[in-house]
């Protein structure tokens, strides 16, 4: 493997590390990115030389900023094999992160969002620094807060994860602690030094990971989430979107008004799906959130649907001003946010099976 290539592989005493190398893109991931991981995790689970892993992003910017969805947005609806292939290589790879046998450790030292997340917080051990910025932005492009998603949002304290899905809010240090999506926290000048003494130390399970990691974390303070988190959680505990902006728009707070103002940029569509998701994940095994997860994206790149919209307003023309159909939550029927939830046939995401 060359330094020029895109993911980067390299056994260091019992470490097996993996460098995500487009620092460029800000490490997003391609399909062929998320199929080679894959292979490299079932390779090192069977290695009895490789006690634990390590995964981080090059560069001084990101740990991973997603996957790359302009490029899968520049396929029109009726030529998407390029995004299903995507997904279906991706929640492979993330299912495959769920189950491995050995510790995962993540070093989110830079931006983590979408994908970034997906290859991470389903591991044993998140390590984030001063310098990680971590959001699942994926309402305000008309998709959904996906990569199991369904699976860890719901399990966040109190109603972070509907919070966190429909609003994308973008969250720092002793924030990403309280929420219970990083494990723990150091300084980023840090890194390098806890990855040589991982790879000296003799690891046998996460608990001996754990002692290594004491060695070099910090307490990162007071959580300024904490302040609002009766707020969100008697906002975000309504039925519906509907009722979240209203309960919003009832109190008298800045960080309620902007909340609703965020919300009310966000694709309508999407944040009916996303609230049903995450409801329908609280009660699956993961591998079954993953399974609803590729529906889902599948009917959503099948169609003329806000994700092109979405893609083309943030990242392609970046005119930050999508056109939504439909343009209002009101306007948004049962039947539309159901039919992305239907069954794909043969073509369903086969995954390993649990346990």
């Amino acid at each position: 493997m060359t330094d020029d290539s895109d993911i980067l592989f390299e056994q260091r005493g019992g470490l097996g590390i993996i460098t995500l190398n487009r620092p460029k893109a800000l490490n997003s991931l391609s399909t062929d990115m998320c199929a080679q991981m894959d292979a490299a995790l079932i390779t090192w689970a069977g290695d009895a030389a490789i006690k634990a892993v390590v995964i981080q992003g090059a560069g001084e910017k990101a740990f991973c900023a997603g996957g790359d969805v302009k490029t899968l947005a520049e396929n029109s609806p009726e030529d998407h094999h390029m995004a299903t292939e995507f997904f279906a290589t991706e929640y492979v790879m993330n299912s495959r992160i769920y189950h491995f046998p050995k510790p995962y450790i993540a070093l989110l030292d830079g931006i983590t969002m979408g994908g970034g997340v997906g290859v991470s917080v389903h591991g044993s051990h998140r390590i984030i620094t001063e310098k990680t910025l971590f959001a699942m932005p994926e309402s305000a492009i008309g998709l959904i807060p996906d990569v199991g998603g369904s699976y860890f949002m719901p399990r966040l304290p109190g109603r972070l994860g509907l919070y966190l899905g429909l609003t994308g809010a973008r969250l720092r240090g002793a924030d990403i602690l309280y929420s219970g999506i990083g494990t723990s926290y150091m300084a980023s000048d840090k890194i390098a030094a806890f990855v040589a003494a991982l790879a000296a130390a003799d690891i046998g399970d996460a608990g001996d990971v754990d002692r290594v990691i004491a060695d070099f974390a910090e307490d990162p303070g007071p959580a300024p989430l904490d302040e609002f988190r009766d707020l969100i959680d008697a906002a975000f505990s309504e039925d519906s979107i509907e009722d979240i902006l209203d309960h919003l728009d009832a109190i008298d707070h800045e960080w309620a008004g902007n909340t609703l103002a965020q919300l009310k940029k966000m694709s309508p569509i999407s944040m009916k799906v996303i609230i049903e998701q995450i409801l329908r994940g609280a009660s699956l095994e993961f591998n079954d959130a993953m399974k609803m997860e590729f529906r889902i994206v599948n009917h959503i790149v099948a169609y003329q649907s806000d994700f092109y919209e979405g893609v083309r307003a943030v990242l392609i023309d970046r005119d930050q001003n999508p056109s939504w159909n439909p343009p209002a939550v009101e306007e948004v029927t049962d039947a539309m946010v159901t039919a992305h939830f239907a069954p794909l046939g043969d073509n369903e995401l086969a995954l390993q099976e649990e346990g």
